[in-house]
């Protein structure tokens, strides 16, 4: 019976490492770099690696942009309706990659259409 509770113990120390060394490599991107999230921002990404757990830190004037997640749909279109696109408004959003497509747009007038969108692929 103790044979058994050693080999859980150290299956879930395994688990915990592989978590830990998963976190430990996640990268954190200022998007823009020093210019912030601001307007010809699109194309930024270019030429960077990005994975799922990387983080984006989008640095931007409270109430002058505003950063929404959205769809592949939104990204193309410029369109904020779909009511689970997710809205952040601190000026120093930090948001976190998932594995796949990461959309993102400024739904403030025409900034979208001013080049204020990414579209990240995360692997």
């Amino acid at each position: 019976m103790a044979k058994g509770r050693g080999s859980a113990m150290m299956a879930m120390v395994v688990l915990c490492l592989v978590v830990v060394c998963e976190v430990a490599q996640a990268a954190t991107y200022v998007v823009g770099d020093d210019n912030g999230w601001t307007f010809n921002v699109d194309g930024w990404e270019k030429g960077k690696n990005f994975n799922a757990g990387d983080v984006l830190v989008f640095k931007y004037a409270k109430g002058s942009h505003n950063v929404v997640a959205v769809d592949e749909g939104g990204y193309y279109g410029c369109d904020v309706s779909p009511s689970e696109a997710k809205v952040y408004t601190s000026g120093n959003d930090q948001i976190t990659l998932v594995k796949g497509n990461n959309s993102f747009i400024c739904s403030f007038s025409d900034h979208c259409n001013s080049g204020m969108r990414l579209l990240i692929s995360a692997s």
